[in-house]
C-alpha cells in the first residue's frame, strides 16, 4: 500500500482538493489559455470557497466555451441570459458580465504585450517567487505585489481582480510557490 503523501493542510478535506494541489497549484503556467481559465475561475471564486469552484469547474468549462476568451469577448445579452440560467455555474450577474469584459481586456493586454503571459509574468521577471512557509497559517491572502498587479489590472479594465483574487491567481498559476515546509510539492 502506498504511503499517503504529506501535503499542505488546506487540501486534505477532499480528493478533488488533493488532485488540484498535486497537479496544478503552484506549478508555473505560461500559456494564455490556462492563465485565462484561472483568471475566470478566480474571479467567480471571489467571496466563495475554492472547493465550490473546483466542484463546478467542468460546468464552467462547458458553459464558457472551454474558456475561449475570443468567443467570450463576443458574448451578447442572449448568451449572458443563458449563463445566468445555468445552475451548473455561479449565477452572479456581475461576475458573468465581468467574464466578458475581462476577455476583452485580456485581448487588449495581448495586443500590447504580445501575450498575457508576457504581461503577468513581467511583474516577476518570468521567475516564480518561492516563499519559505512553515505552516498554512503563514500564507498571506495578499502581498504588496498582488496589490500592485490588482491595481494595474483594474486600470486596464479588468473586474473582480482585487488583491486577494490576484494573489490566489498567482498561487494557482505558479507565479508564487506557497507549498509549506514538509509538503512533497515544496520546490
Amino acid at each position: 500500500m502506498e504511503q499517503e503523501k504529506t501535503r499542505c493542510k488546506w487540501c486534505l478535506s477532499s480528493d478533488i482538493y488533493k488532485k488540484y494541489h498535486d497537479e496544478e497549484w503552484g506549478i508555473p503556467v505560461y500559456d494564455d489559455e490556462t492563465l485565462f481559465e484561472f483568471l475566470i475561475l478566480e474571479t467567480f471564486q471571489a467571496g466563495l470557497s475554492w472547493i465550490t469552484i473546483l466542484n463546478k469547474r467542468e460546468n464552467f468549462r462547458n458553459a464558457f466555451d472551454q474558456f475561449d476568451y475570443k468567443k467570450i469577448a463576443l458574448y451578447d445579452e442572449d448568451k449572458i441570459h443563458e449563463l445566468l440560467l445555468d445552475a451548473g455555474i455561479i449565477r452572479n450577474r456581475l461576475k458573468v458580465r465581468s467574464a466578458v469584459s475581462n476577455a476583452l481586456a485580456f485581448i487588449e493586454v495581448q495586443k500590447e504585450f504580445g501575450s498575457f503571459s508576457n504581461y503577468i509574468w513581467g511583474f516577476i521577471d518570468g521567475k516564480p517567487i518561492v516563499n519559505h512557509l512553515k505552516t498554512v497559517a503563514d500564507i498571506q491572502p495578499t502581498t504588496p505585489l498582488s496589490d500592485k498587479i490588482s491595481k494595474d489590472l483594474k486600470k486596464r479594465g479588468f473586474k473582480f481582480v482585487g488583491s486577494t483574487v490576484v494573489y490566489a491567481h498567482m498561487q494557482a498559476t505558479g507565479m508564487v510557490d506557497d507549498h509549506v515546509e514538509g509538503c512533497w510539492k515544496r520546490a
